[in-house]
Protein backbone atom coordinates (compact mmCIF):
# COMPACT_ATOMS: atom_id res chain seq x y z
CA UNK A 1 0.00 0.00 0.00
CA UNK A 2 0.98 3.58 -0.46
CA UNK A 3 0.63 5.06 2.73
CA UNK A 4 1.00 8.92 4.14
CA UNK A 5 1.70 9.62 7.90
CA UNK A 6 1.21 13.06 9.65
CA UNK A 7 2.86 13.39 12.80
CA UNK A 8 1.48 17.16 14.55
CA UNK A 9 4.52 19.60 15.17
CA UNK A 10 4.09 20.42 18.48
CA UNK A 11 7.33 19.27 20.15
CA UNK A 12 8.92 16.21 19.00
CA UNK A 13 6.38 13.51 20.71
CA UNK A 14 4.46 13.33 17.68
CA UNK A 15 7.03 12.29 15.69
CA UNK A 16 8.85 9.97 17.89
CA UNK A 17 6.13 7.59 18.20
CA UNK A 18 5.27 7.36 14.67
CA UNK A 19 8.86 5.95 14.16
CA UNK A 20 8.04 2.07 15.44
CA UNK A 21 4.75 2.62 13.26
CA UNK A 22 6.41 3.72 10.30
CA UNK A 23 9.59 0.80 10.97
CA UNK A 24 6.71 -1.86 11.08
CA UNK A 25 4.99 -0.63 7.61
CA UNK A 26 8.50 -0.55 5.84
CA UNK A 27 9.14 -4.03 7.02
CA UNK A 28 5.82 -5.14 5.19
CA UNK A 29 6.92 -3.14 2.27
CA UNK A 30 4.74 -0.11 1.79
CA UNK A 31 5.69 3.00 0.33
CA UNK A 32 5.56 5.44 3.21
CA UNK A 33 5.61 9.37 2.28
CA UNK A 34 5.99 11.83 5.65
CA UNK A 35 4.22 15.52 5.59
CA UNK A 36 4.96 17.64 8.65
CA UNK A 37 6.77 20.55 9.60
CA UNK A 38 10.07 22.25 11.43
CA UNK A 39 12.14 20.25 14.13
CA UNK A 40 9.76 16.97 13.70
CA UNK A 41 10.29 16.81 9.57
CA UNK A 42 14.01 16.83 9.74
CA UNK A 43 14.00 14.30 13.12
CA UNK A 44 11.95 11.59 10.32
CA UNK A 45 14.32 13.08 7.58
CA UNK A 46 17.06 11.92 9.92
CA UNK A 47 15.71 8.70 11.04
CA UNK A 48 14.47 7.62 7.44
CA UNK A 49 16.64 9.80 4.54
CA UNK A 50 15.37 7.07 1.80
CA UNK A 51 11.29 8.52 2.01
CA UNK A 52 9.91 11.11 -0.02
CA UNK A 53 8.90 14.06 2.69
CA UNK A 54 6.37 16.48 2.16
CA UNK A 55 6.53 20.25 3.89
CA UNK A 56 3.04 20.39 5.52
CA UNK A 57 2.75 23.01 7.84
CA UNK A 58 0.97 22.31 11.69
CA UNK A 59 -0.84 24.77 13.41
CA UNK A 60 0.16 28.17 14.52
CA UNK A 61 0.57 28.05 18.39
CA UNK A 62 2.92 29.62 20.80
CA UNK A 63 3.04 28.80 24.46
CA UNK A 64 2.84 31.46 26.61
CA UNK A 65 5.73 32.59 29.23
CA UNK A 66 2.76 32.09 32.00
CA UNK A 67 2.05 29.37 34.03
CA UNK A 68 -1.22 28.95 32.63
CA UNK A 69 -1.71 28.04 28.84
CA UNK A 70 -5.23 28.21 28.56
CA UNK A 71 -5.42 31.87 27.52
CA UNK A 72 -2.62 31.34 24.94
CA UNK A 73 -4.78 28.27 23.40
CA UNK A 74 -8.07 30.79 23.69
CA UNK A 75 -6.06 33.14 21.59
CA UNK A 76 -4.64 30.53 19.36
CA UNK A 77 -7.95 29.03 18.52
CA UNK A 78 -8.84 30.89 15.25
CA UNK A 79 -5.31 29.61 13.88
CA UNK A 80 -5.76 26.35 15.05
CA UNK A 81 -9.56 26.01 13.03
CA UNK A 82 -8.49 27.16 10.08
CA UNK A 83 -5.45 24.87 10.56
CA UNK A 84 -7.56 22.27 10.54
CA UNK A 85 -10.19 23.88 7.82
CA UNK A 86 -6.52 23.96 5.65
CA UNK A 87 -5.50 20.72 6.15
CA UNK A 88 -8.64 19.30 5.30
CA UNK A 89 -8.86 20.98 1.85
CA UNK A 90 -4.91 19.96 1.76
CA UNK A 91 -5.69 16.56 1.50
CA UNK A 92 -8.44 16.71 -0.44
CA UNK A 93 -6.55 18.54 -2.91
CA UNK A 94 -3.15 15.73 -2.46
CA UNK A 95 -5.58 12.82 -3.34
CA UNK A 96 -6.82 14.81 -6.29
CA UNK A 97 -3.40 15.09 -7.55
CA UNK A 98 -2.18 11.22 -6.30
CA UNK A 99 -3.26 7.78 -4.59
CA UNK A 100 -3.09 7.26 -1.43
CA UNK A 101 -3.84 3.64 0.29
CA UNK A 102 -4.09 4.69 3.73
CA UNK A 103 -3.72 8.48 5.88
CA UNK A 104 -2.53 8.23 9.39
CA UNK A 105 -3.09 11.45 10.95
CA UNK A 106 -0.94 11.66 14.56
CA UNK A 107 -3.09 14.79 16.47
CA UNK A 108 -4.18 16.34 13.13
CA UNK A 109 -8.06 16.88 13.25
CA UNK A 110 -8.54 17.88 9.26
CA UNK A 111 -6.68 15.45 7.99
CA UNK A 112 -9.74 12.62 7.35
CA UNK A 113 -11.81 12.17 3.85
CA UNK A 114 -14.24 10.13 2.37
CA UNK A 115 -12.10 8.67 -0.65
CA UNK A 116 -9.25 6.54 1.67
CA UNK A 117 -8.65 5.19 4.72
CA UNK A 118 -7.54 7.53 7.53
CA UNK A 119 -6.58 6.84 10.85
CA UNK A 120 -6.14 9.09 14.23
CA UNK A 121 -3.57 8.21 16.33
CA UNK A 122 -4.37 10.00 19.80
CA UNK A 123 -3.98 9.02 23.97
CA UNK A 124 -5.58 11.94 24.98
CA UNK A 125 -9.48 11.03 24.04
CA UNK A 126 -10.39 13.42 26.75
CA UNK A 127 -8.55 16.61 27.89
CA UNK A 128 -7.87 17.80 31.19
CA UNK A 129 -8.59 21.25 31.76
CA UNK A 130 -6.98 23.67 33.88
CA UNK A 131 -8.63 24.67 37.38
CA UNK A 132 -11.98 26.54 37.14
CA UNK A 133 -12.82 25.11 34.00
CA UNK A 134 -13.23 21.44 34.72
CA UNK A 135 -17.14 21.77 33.88
CA UNK A 136 -16.11 21.63 30.30
CA UNK A 137 -14.63 18.22 30.38
CA UNK A 138 -17.16 16.74 29.38
CA UNK A 139 -18.18 18.82 26.33
CA UNK A 140 -15.03 19.42 25.53
CA UNK A 141 -14.57 15.39 25.28
CA UNK A 142 -17.61 15.65 23.13
CA UNK A 143 -16.22 17.55 20.68
CA UNK A 144 -13.14 15.66 20.44
CA UNK A 145 -14.90 12.56 19.72
CA UNK A 146 -16.92 13.98 17.12
CA UNK A 147 -13.69 14.86 14.90
CA UNK A 148 -12.41 11.28 15.90
CA UNK A 149 -15.54 9.79 14.37
CA UNK A 150 -14.45 11.15 11.39
CA UNK A 151 -11.88 8.76 10.63
CA UNK A 152 -12.46 5.26 9.71
CA UNK A 153 -9.90 4.02 12.67
CA UNK A 154 -8.55 5.41 16.08
CA UNK A 155 -5.48 4.06 17.57
CA UNK A 156 -4.21 4.70 21.12
CA UNK A 157 -1.10 4.13 21.90
CA UNK A 158 -1.90 2.43 25.60
CA UNK A 159 -2.95 -0.89 26.88
CA UNK A 160 -6.39 -1.21 27.93
CA UNK A 161 -7.44 -2.35 31.70
CA UNK A 162 -5.47 -1.57 34.62
CA UNK A 163 -1.64 -1.43 33.86
CA UNK A 164 -1.58 1.61 31.54
CA UNK A 165 0.24 4.68 31.10
CA UNK A 166 -2.53 7.14 30.21
CA UNK A 167 -5.16 6.43 32.66
CA UNK A 168 -8.08 9.01 32.95
CA UNK A 169 -6.47 10.92 29.31
CA UNK A 170 -7.91 6.97 27.35
CA UNK A 171 -9.74 5.25 30.03
CA UNK A 172 -12.36 7.75 31.78
CA UNK A 173 -15.17 7.83 28.89
CA UNK A 174 -16.14 4.88 26.86
CA UNK A 175 -14.53 4.84 23.40
CA UNK A 176 -15.91 5.80 20.51
CA UNK A 177 -16.54 2.73 17.72
CA UNK A 178 -13.75 3.04 15.83
CA UNK A 179 -10.96 3.35 18.68
CA UNK A 180 -8.59 0.48 19.25
CA UNK A 181 -5.89 -0.11 22.08
CA UNK A 182 -2.30 -0.57 19.64
CA UNK A 183 -0.26 -0.52 22.96
CA UNK A 184 3.34 1.77 23.66
CA UNK A 185 4.84 3.41 20.85
CA UNK A 186 8.31 4.06 21.37
CA UNK A 187 11.30 4.95 18.68
CA UNK A 188 13.86 3.00 21.36
CA UNK A 189 11.64 -0.10 20.81
CA UNK A 190 14.04 -3.04 19.47
CA UNK A 191 17.30 -1.58 19.35
CA UNK A 192 20.42 -3.31 21.19
CA UNK A 193 21.61 -1.03 23.99
CA UNK A 194 24.64 -1.34 26.01
CA UNK A 195 24.40 1.26 28.88
CA UNK A 196 27.06 4.36 28.87
CA UNK A 197 27.60 6.02 32.57
CA UNK A 198 29.24 8.49 30.88
CA UNK A 199 27.03 11.06 32.34
CA UNK A 200 25.60 11.24 35.85
CA UNK A 201 22.46 13.43 35.07
CA UNK A 202 20.69 13.27 31.49
CA UNK A 203 18.47 16.62 30.61
CA UNK A 204 15.85 15.76 28.28
CA UNK A 205 13.92 18.99 26.55
CA UNK A 206 11.11 19.30 24.25
CA UNK A 207 7.70 21.07 23.60
CA UNK A 208 7.24 24.14 21.66
CA UNK A 209 8.62 28.05 22.19
CA UNK A 210 8.93 29.54 24.34
CA UNK A 211 8.81 26.69 26.87
CA UNK A 212 11.60 24.70 25.77
CA UNK A 213 13.84 27.60 25.71
CA UNK A 214 13.20 28.03 29.33
CA UNK A 215 13.54 25.06 30.62
CA UNK A 216 17.05 24.39 28.64
CA UNK A 217 17.60 27.61 31.13
CA UNK A 218 16.31 25.85 34.06
CA UNK A 219 18.66 22.96 33.32
CA UNK A 220 21.75 24.81 32.49
CA UNK A 221 20.85 26.87 36.08
CA UNK A 222 20.35 24.13 38.30
CA UNK A 223 23.26 21.79 36.81
CA UNK A 224 25.89 24.20 36.23
CA UNK A 225 27.93 24.42 39.47
CA UNK A 226 27.40 21.17 40.43
CA UNK A 227 30.30 18.01 39.91
CA UNK A 228 28.05 15.82 38.03
CA UNK A 229 28.72 15.10 34.66
CA UNK A 230 25.26 16.17 32.90
CA UNK A 231 24.01 15.53 29.19
CA UNK A 232 21.10 18.01 27.86
CA UNK A 233 19.69 17.12 24.79
CA UNK A 234 18.44 20.39 23.20
CA UNK A 235 15.39 18.97 21.99
CA UNK A 236 16.59 20.47 18.37
CA UNK A 237 17.22 17.88 15.67
CA UNK A 238 19.19 18.89 13.29
CA UNK A 239 21.56 17.62 10.19
CA UNK A 240 24.85 18.80 11.55
CA UNK A 241 25.27 18.36 15.48
CA UNK A 242 25.57 21.43 17.20
CA UNK A 243 27.72 21.24 20.69
CA UNK A 244 28.43 23.48 23.58
CA UNK A 245 29.68 23.05 27.02
CA UNK A 246 28.94 25.00 30.18
CA UNK A 247 30.87 23.80 33.04
CA UNK A 248 30.41 19.95 33.75
CA UNK A 249 27.25 20.71 30.84
CA UNK A 250 27.36 19.20 27.95
CA UNK A 251 24.20 20.27 25.51
CA UNK A 252 23.90 18.58 22.25
CA UNK A 253 21.24 19.93 19.58
CA UNK A 254 20.32 16.10 18.93
CA UNK A 255 22.16 12.76 19.01
CA UNK A 256 21.09 9.40 17.32
CA UNK A 257 18.81 7.11 19.30
CA UNK A 258 20.90 4.57 20.30
CA UNK A 259 23.72 6.25 21.92
CA UNK A 260 20.85 8.48 23.44
CA UNK A 261 19.51 5.51 24.88
CA UNK A 262 22.40 4.13 25.96
CA UNK A 263 23.14 7.35 27.73
CA UNK A 264 19.69 7.11 29.36
CA UNK A 265 20.28 3.81 30.29
CA UNK A 266 23.16 4.65 31.65
CA UNK A 267 22.95 7.66 33.30
CA UNK A 268 21.82 7.73 37.38
CA UNK A 269 19.34 10.54 36.98
CA UNK A 270 16.62 11.81 34.44
CA UNK A 271 15.16 15.10 34.20
CA UNK A 272 12.62 16.01 31.66
CA UNK A 273 9.02 17.13 30.26
CA UNK A 274 6.21 14.64 31.75
CA UNK A 275 5.02 14.16 27.91
CA UNK A 276 3.15 10.75 26.53
CA UNK A 277 5.75 10.04 24.02
CA UNK A 278 8.66 10.36 26.86
CA UNK A 279 6.80 8.55 29.28
CA UNK A 280 6.29 5.81 26.83
CA UNK A 281 10.27 6.13 25.65
CA UNK A 282 11.30 5.95 29.44
CA UNK A 283 9.24 2.64 30.32
CA UNK A 284 10.68 1.42 26.93
CA UNK A 285 13.89 2.05 28.51
CA UNK A 286 12.96 1.03 32.02
CA UNK A 287 14.11 4.10 33.09
CA UNK A 288 10.86 5.75 34.44
CA UNK A 289 11.82 5.22 38.13
CA UNK A 290 14.84 7.27 38.21
CA UNK A 291 13.46 10.32 35.94
CA UNK A 292 11.99 13.40 38.09
CA UNK A 293 9.61 15.24 35.43
CA UNK A 294 9.12 19.12 35.07
CA UNK A 295 5.41 19.55 33.41
CA UNK A 296 5.15 22.25 31.51
CA UNK A 297 3.59 25.68 33.20
CA UNK A 298 -0.23 25.11 33.15
CA UNK A 299 0.09 22.20 30.50
CA UNK A 300 -2.69 20.26 32.17
CA UNK A 301 -1.98 17.12 30.47
CA UNK A 302 1.88 17.21 31.87
CA UNK A 303 0.71 18.17 35.67
CA UNK A 304 -1.46 15.15 35.21
CA UNK A 305 0.92 12.56 33.94
CA UNK A 306 3.24 13.83 36.48
CA UNK A 307 1.09 13.17 39.32
CA UNK A 308 -0.47 9.65 37.92
CA UNK A 309 2.71 8.41 38.04
CA UNK A 310 3.55 9.39 41.68
CA UNK A 311 6.91 11.77 40.11
CA UNK A 312 8.00 14.57 41.77
CA UNK A 313 6.75 17.43 42.08
CA UNK A 314 8.95 20.05 40.19
CA UNK A 315 8.09 23.20 39.08
CA UNK A 316 9.99 26.04 37.14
Amino acid sequence: MKILICPLNWGLGHATRCVPINRKLRAENHEVVIASDGFPLEFLQQQFPELRFITFPSYKIKYSLRKTQIFALLKSLPNILMGIWEEHCWLKKLLGAEHFDQVISDYRFGLWTKKTHCTYITHQLMIKMPRGFKWLEPLVWLIHRVFINMFNKCWIPDVAGKENLSADLSHKYPLPRNAKFIGPLSRFQGIEIIPNKEFEVIGLISGPEPQRTLFENFLIEKFKNERSKTLIMCGKPQSVIVERNVGNIKLVSHLPDKELAEFITGSGKIMARSGYSTIMDLVALNCLEKTEFVPTPGQTEQEYLKTIHNLRDYRI
